[in-house]
């Protein structure tokens, strides 16, 4: 099967050095190249793509979609092309993002080529392609107790932090107390505590909160 190919890069060097790389692939077309996000989108609208190579940031258009932003219109669209992200950046932030964005694959840009043309050929599949790093960062993200704590569970725990008391949380939150107190005893079980202190210290302790 021939991979039809889209390269999203704001860096003509690296969009010619990909592009080199990959018509070493006879089973790998280039069908269009792109230097901003509104060109990658177009191209992915109109043109008849099997992956988007993507650059997770645009340093030459400030104002315009990350390639998260990018990520997630490609993704809405019918029969949407795979994406395989190609980019320098490794926070937890960047990787959690694009993969929730839809995102297939996430590779840095120091990968040996080898990985890069496997990647890409396992994302056009729909299988997953992450960098070895990007994975083990991926899955000890996964396996954090702030993960599995819901988005109030996280709420009550930073206002729990603040000092506000049950009564002040439930009011901040326009819920009862009785639903702040059922949050608490959901995070200290997931958190591994007893007490609001010790899991506002704990939190702290592992970089949940400040």
């Amino acid at each position: 099967m021939t991979v039809r190919v889209l390269i999203a890069d704001d860096h003509p060097v690296v969009r010619a050095g990909v592009t080199a790389l990959l018509d070493t692939d006879p089973d790998i077309e280039i069908v269009a190249t792109a230097a901003t996000p509104s060109q990658a989108l177009a191209a992915a609208a109109t043109v008849d793509l099997d992956l988007v190579l993507l650059d997770l940031q645009f340093s030459s258009d400030a104002d315009a979609p990350s390639g998260v932003d990018v990520t997630r219109k490609i993704r809405s669209q019918p029969s949407a092309p795979e994406v395989l992200i190609l980019t320098n950046y490794d926070t937890d932030a960047d990787i959690l993002a694009a993969v929730e964005a839809g995102a297939t694959g996430y590779l840095l840009k120091d990968a040996p080529a080898e990985d890069l043309l496997s990647a890409i050929h396992r994302s056009a599949r729909g299988e997953g392609a992450l960098a070895p790093a990007v994975a083990t960062r991926l899955m000890a993200r996964m396996r954090s107790p702030r993960t599995s704590l819901t988005a109030r569970e996280f709420d009550v725990l930073e206002a729990s932090a603040q000092g506000l008391s049950n009564a002040q949380i439930a009011e901040f939150l326009v819920v009862s107390e009785a639903t702040v107190k059922t949050h608490l005893s959901h995070i200290y079980t997931k958190l591994g505590v007893t007490s609001r202190s010790a899991a506002v210290a704990k939190a702290r302790d592992i970089g949940f909160i400040r």
